[in-house]
């Protein structure tokens, strides 16, 4: 496959300087030489802007939660970077990664071994594809925190974030994207399993993570009436989400882009498609609740504009934009019916998480099956989805590749949170519940006290322990608008 370099003369230039710089002295650099760094400078950026995602899911989770919280909710997202790059330096990525072991798992890389120098050797430094998967595995373990949000004791969270980056999701990348794994080459004739960005190898892993935290976790106390009826909570601040989910938008760029792993002209497809799939999926979410509501809900409407990006992730260098945006109009519809579903079912999900990465997830995944649109031009496949006149085989071969993740994500997930449950390591008392995990898990106010309990009242009010079994009037603020 041609590369086409994206930089122009400029990026050409810098990168010979680079080349040319004492570190890197060669004679002559090539053009290989020059891609090489290209490649390389371009996926530490998309990187960084993973990174700045975490900032994204932390506004949208406290947004779309109650202010009590807040100080908790920011807690667990700088505790999955934290602790997701430190366990998946440590051992995830020799399990996603590494080579010399088994048809499940890797056998070496485990604390970056063999990559000391990150000298570049022709393609990408060693600690470049690192820098690019850690902030993956820390998107990948947030996504459960917003199923779980306000009512999950830091302790057990932290257990699972360790457990999620180090190994439950590694065996996921290492059996698909390594080329080493069983499942890397599913296939049904010609057609190979594909995700491109990880619709599902992602998103629907943590999709099916959050799925089996809200459930062993149960609903917020008071999210339900006597009637199995679910009551609206509405959370504290839908400015937080709103520029939260402009945030993850921008940081999607990378997400998506980046996983070309190289600087050429599918990177410019990806950002296309990322782009026209995430506003289809806006409009069509917001046009489905007001059609069912009559009014224009904001925080559904972003949770489309999600649904969009998580449908274009998997098929993000394969769909042409017409497709893109097809596939992104029926992710929003999807995601509205299944927030409503799950509420039906008494799931408990605060933002969403289940529906706009799991279950869009699915979808995205088999999208491919259905638009994608390889050629000589891109990707160097010539198969095609069922309406580009392929057959069914490439859509088959991605339900697969769904089911299989979804069933190790959830067996391996639900016995973690049994686990954590049977030992008292889930879920907070009712008490702490009702005043805010911030002041008892975290030892003061997100807001401090006068914002949230009134003036001179430095701690969490006392409500008495026979007040859960009523209906609960909340003590924090309206939210904006």
């Amino acid at each position: 496959m041609k590369r086409k370099l994206l930089f122009g003369a400029f990026g050409a230039s810098t990168a010979i300087a680079v080349l040319s710089s004492p570190a890197l002295a060669q004679d002559d650099p090539t053009a290989a030489d020059v891609q090489a760094v290209l490649d390389n400078i371009w996926l530490f950026i998309a990187g960084i802007l993973v990174f700045l995602m975490q900032a994204g899911f932390g506004l949208v989770e406290a947004g779309l939660t109650r202010a009590k919280n807040i100080g908790n909710i920011m807690t667990k997202n700088m505790a999955d970077m934290c602790v997701g790059a430190i366990a998946f330096w440590a051992v995830g990525y020799g399990i996603a990664y590494g080579g010399g072991g088994t048809l499940f798992f890797g056998g070496d890389s485990f604390f970056l071994r063999g990559f000391e120098d990150g000298a570049f050797d022709g393609g990408n430094s060693g600690y470049t594809p690192f820098f690019f998967q850690v902030v993956f595995a820390a998107a990948a373990v947030t996504i459960a925190s917003g199923a779980m949000a306000e009512r999950t004791k830091i302790s057990g969270y932290l257990i699972f974030s360790v457990v999620m980056t180090a190994v439950i999701y590694p065996v996921v990348v290492y059996s698909f994207w390594s080329g080493n794994g069983l499942l890397n080459n599913i296939s049904i004739g010609d057609a190979v399993f594909s995700d491109f960005a990880g619709s599902t190898i992602v998103h629907s892993t943590g999709g099916w993570a959050a799925l089996m935290g809200a459930y062993f976790l149960g609903p917020r106390l008071g999210r339900y009436d006597m009637n199995g009826k679910a009551r609206a909570m509405p959370g504290h601040n839908i400015g937080y989400a709103v520029i939260g989910v402009f945030i993850l938008w921008f940081g999607w760029f990378g997400f998506n882009a980046g996983s070309e792993l190289a600087a050429d002209s599918v990177v410019i497809r990806a950002g296309v498609t990322t782009l026209l799939s995430a506003a289809a999926g806006g409009i069509t979410a917001g046009a489905v609740i007001w059609a069912k509501t009559k009014k224009l809900d904001v925080a559904m409407t972003g949770n489309g504009i999600l649904a969009g990006l998580v449908s274009i992730t998997a098929g993000t260098g394969a769909l042409t934009p017409f497709g893109s945006v097809i596939t992104g109009m029926i992710g929003g519809v999807i995601v509205v019916f299944s927030v409503l579903f799950f509420d039906r079912i008494r799931i408990d999900d605060p933002v969403g998480a289940v529906s706009v990465h799991g279950v869009v997830g699915v979808w995205g995944t088999l999208a491919i099956g259905l638009f994608a649109r390889w050629d000589d031009a891109f990707l160097g496949r010539e198969n095609a989805g069922l309406f580009y006149g392929g057959d069914a085989s490439q859509l088959l071969v991605q339900a697969i590749g769904v089911v299989i993740v979804a069933a190790w994500v959830l067996s391996t997930t639900g016995a973690l949170f049994f686990l954590l449950r049977t030992l008292g390591l889930l879920r907070v008392p009712e008490q702490i519940e009702i005043e805010g995990l911030d002041v008892h898990e975290h030892g003061a106010p997100g807001y401090g006290p006068t914002t949230l309990y009134g003036t001179g009242t430095p701690t969490a009010p006392t409500v008495a322990p026979e007040a859960a079994s009523q209906p609960i009037v909340e003590t924090t603020p309206a939210p904006a608008g």
